[in-house]
């Protein structure tokens, strides 16, 4: 007689299976096939696979639907969080314009008015804000203390907020209006 495997101890017994444990024993009983036996599974299934791929008739080919929006460059990004900001703190007479044609100091220049000292310094303020959670960091900030002229330089876009006197005096759009500027609408 054939001698006999000693007993597990009941816990182990009861004790159900992990799911890996079955897999790796079907594995390990689909490994033991001869390797002839293999070769034949698969010659016999290739023809009936090739025969559903005929027999299901292809998809139309359509064409990659358009986006209805492409994406904003960083700049043009940037310029609309500025000029967002200034709405949101009802900045007066904003004026945009494009002087990447006449400097290399900067992309867009932006001009805006507020109507008292502490106006013009909130504007400023707030535009910082919605551009550092924009992600743009500004590069500088110069006149925060006397807020008669708040001069911003986010790189890109360079923002100018003053006090209506201190605007008619400069003038500046008059200043970069002179060259080859387009103006950004609004």
């Amino acid at each position: 007689m054939a001698a006999k495997r000693p007993s597990r101890p009941s816990t182990a017994s009861t004790a159900p299976r992990p799911a890996a444990r079955k897999t790796a024993t079907a594995k390990s009983a689909a490994t033991r096939r001869a390797p002839a036996a293999k070769a034949g599974a698969k010659a016999k299934a290739a023809p009936a696979r090739a025969a559903k791929k005929r027999a299901t008739p292809a998809a139309p080919s359509r064409p990659a639907p358009a986006r209805s929006k492409a994406k904003a460059t960083p700049l043009a990004r940037l310029a609309q969080v500025v000029l967002d900001a200034l709405a949101d703190m009802k900045a007066v007479d904003v004026k945009a314009l494009d002087v990447r044609g006449i400097t290399d100091i900067t992309d867009t220049m932006v001009v805006a008015s507020g109507t008292s000292d502490r106006h013009v310094k909130s504007i400023a303020d707030r535009v910082v804000q919605r551009c550092k959670e924009a992600g743009f960091r500004p590069y500088g900030i110069e006149g925060e203390r006397d807020g008669e002229w708040v001069l911003l330089d986010l790189n890109d876009v360079v923002l100018h907020v003053m006090l209506p006197r201190v605007r008619e005096f400069y003038a500046l759009e008059k200043l970069w209006e002179g060259g080859a500027v387009r103006r950004i609408s609004v």
